[in-house]
């Protein structure tokens, strides 16, 4: 069975419709029982009794009118049985007697708790999300699952250990998607709820993390660690940029005839400009006044 539109017609038609039909059966049940106590025709008691039964038959109908919000729709079930949907807003009249359950279609946030699991490389780590959703079809939302707010909950706290779980905190390699990669990562958890929540009839907006770090049994060593690995990027990009300055060092003064090096003095004028460009600490001149082979 699919979501389908239920039967209705303008709620204020059928009150102002029903209400004049109440009066015509007052009116006419009360002046048959007047006319009856003054001797009148026994007939008139057959009047008495339509009246009521009609009486009785327009509050019956009139049951079935209800009022639905903007952003709203009433699911509307006839002795057990799904009879249609009403989302348009306003003042309706729908079939009597029917059981009419309401349905949110506004847009929700939902945070999950802040979740403890071990990430690709078996780290332990905090991860958080938040989940941005609305019902899209209103009979899957009240009869496919019991609870849909407790199933987008679930199902959300689902894929965020999931996703966690496959992903590193950290990607030590250029083509390794990690954890701390927002927009991708925002992608497929958005994705991966979509296909969770559509047997629910829930439309996923959007999905983010919202927290994300290492637990703290592990928070201080992993420091440390990031930590190292910083100053040795740093230190390989010094490295290389030293190379390269002592190499066109050396380049110039050859073209340019300053001065004639052998291996040896070419060697020791390398160890000092690398000393010089590499090292963190401000260096100290040195003047060497006799001779390198002395």
């Amino acid at each position: 069975m699919e979501l389908k539109q239920a039967w209705r017609m303008n709620g204020f038609v059928a009150l102002i419709g029903g209400l004049a039909v109440l009066a015509i059966c007052v009116i006419a049940g009360s002046t048959s029982v007047i006319v009856m106590a003054d001797g009148g025709s026994a007939a008139l008691a057959v009047v008495v009794v339509l009246a009521i039964v009609i009486g009785l038959a327009t509050l019956l109908a009139m049951s079935g009118l209800t009022v639905v919000g903007p952003n709203e729709a009433r699911v509307v079930q006839f002795f057990g049985r799904y009879v249609g949907s009403v989302s348009e807003p306003g003042f309706v009249s729908v079939i009597p007697l029917a059981d009419k359950q309401t349905i949110s279609l506004r847009i929700r946030n939902f945070e999950t708790q802040t979740l403890k699991v071990n990430d690709a490389d078996g780290n332990p780590v905090e991860i958080g999300a938040v989940v941005v959703y609305r019902v899209v079809d209103s009979f899957k939302a009240a009869f496919a699952v019991d609870d849909y707010e407790q199933y987008v909950a679930t199902q959300s706290e689902a894929a965020v250990r999931h996703l966690a779980t496959i992903h590193p905190y950290d990607a030590h390699e250029a083509d390794r998607i990690s954890l701390r990669d927002g927009a991708t990562v925002a992608e497929e958890l958005t994705d991966e709820l979509r296909e969770r929540t559509e047997s629910a009839g829930i439309e996923i907006i959007e999905a983010r993390i919202t927290h994300l770090a290492y637990a703290p049994e592990i928070a201080q060593a992993m420091l440390v660690r990031q930590q190292a690995s910083q100053v040795v990027a740093a230190r390989q990009q010094i490295v290389e940029g030293a190379v390269g300055m002592v190499g066109l060092a050396l380049d110039r003064l050859s073209d340019q005839g300053i001065v004639e090096l052998d291996d040896e003095r070419r060697a020791q004028m390398v160890s000092n400009l690398l000393v010089v460009l590499c090292g963190d600490r401000a260096t100290q001149p040195v003047v060497n006044a006799g001779s390198l082979y002395a």
